[in-house]
């Protein structure tokens, strides 16, 4: 984390602070970052899945607070397209919530959505992210949801940088949106942004800690939203295009580690779909005489120092994200690739 972030979290640890009093203004400068009417810090990107269930599902209503994960009597299907499945629709569940697929069924994507939708919808969600695509934009989803006056909850907890989908999503309609506070926002790890609707972003904080209710054990410190708001703060003023310019001069060291390696092709991507940003890329032919990727990843992570590397979603990739990488160390991570590639 940045220094002024850790600054704002000790400063925060040394201070009596009013929890709601807090949490109200750093919805306010969330509201203000995003272009919403309302915002809110919770515990981690995924706090919010639960709680935007909870929220969709309950409202403010007391007495539906308290039943849940009991959803009797409530609307309580979220409706997520197919290729937007992903591991963590737990927190849905945890709130209670089913979970209904769509896109799998016959007519066009429109058609099949509005379909899908019925009296015990109670939000459908939209996945951005790297691996997730869809052929109906946000803006068309939000026109068939809202027609049938089902919100549309968005998931973006990965899509921060570019600093413009702060706003883009709440622009395009979206009634709710989370993002990260770590990853690129660069805040506390265990911190997420929500903004959207007052209505269900009030419903979203009754239904999470330090309320009685299905989130209670989702708490965020303090300490956590003073930190993500020095991150938030920092994030949208910094030159995020100098920022990348710098990842990409690592990432130009970091491929010079493959260069003139039979069956070996070694690029730096910048726009790839599954990634922000410059990334150092590496691609292995199958006749390579040489580790393959999954070998190349264990070895660099057993040495020292550990360097942890990703492996695409193409079969023999790796890719090295500068994103985490501080001064000196794309040599590093580039001097160990050299010895490992050429193991």
């Amino acid at each position: 984390m940045p220094s002024e972030v850790q600054q704002a979290m000790a400063d925060a640890a040394d201070t009596f602070i009013d929890f709601h009093e807090l949490n109200r203004r750093a919805g306010e400068r969330i509201a203000q970052y995003t272009g919403a009417e309302a915002g809110l810090v919770v515990a981690g990107a995924s706090t919010w899945l639960l709680v935007q269930a909870a929220a969709c599902m309950a409202g403010q209503d007391p007495d539906r607070i308290l039943q849940l994960p009991d959803t009797a009597g409530m609307k309580d299907e979220i409706l997520i397209y197919e290729k937007h499945r992903f591991g963590f629709e737990i927190c849905y569940r945890t709130a209670g919530a089913k979970i209904k697929e769509w896109g799998r069924g016959e007519g066009s994507l429109a058609e099949q959505l509005a379909g899908a939708i019925n009296e015990d919808t109670a939000a459908v969600t939209y996945v951005f992210g790297p691996g997730f695509p869809c052929d109906l934009s946000l803006r068309e989803v939000v026109a068939i949801a809202h027609e049938h006056e089902v919100p549309v909850v968005v998931d973006g907890a990965a899509m921060l940088p570019p600093a413009d989908n702060l706003t883009k999503y709440i622009a395009d309609g979206a009634d709710l949106v989370t993002f990260s506070g770590g990853k690129g926002v660069r805040g506390p790890q265990s911190t997420g942004i929500l903004a959207g609707r007052a209505d269900l972003v009030e419903a979203a904080r009754l239904n999470m800690s330090p309320h009685a209710s299905v989130g209670r054990a989702c708490k965020v410190a303090k300490e956590e939203i003073a930190g993500l708001l020095a991150a938030l703060d920092r994030f949208v003023t910094m030159d995020h295009e100098a920022e990348w310019a710098t990842w990409r001069v690592w990432s130009e060291a970091i491929v010079a580690a493959g260069e003139n390696l039979s069956g070996v092709r070694a690029v730096i991507e910048d726009g790839h779909p599954n990634r922000q940003g410059p990334a150092a890329a590496f691609y292995f032919d199958d006749d390579r005489d040489g580790p393959s990727a999954s070998e190349i990843q264990d070895r660099l992570a057993a040495g020292n120092p550990s360097i942890h590397v990703g492996v695409g979603n193409e079969v023999g990739e790796i890719y090295v994200s500068p994103v985490a990488l501080e001064p000196g160390e794309a040599e590093l991570v580039a001097e160990a690739l050299w010895t490992v590639l050429r193991g």
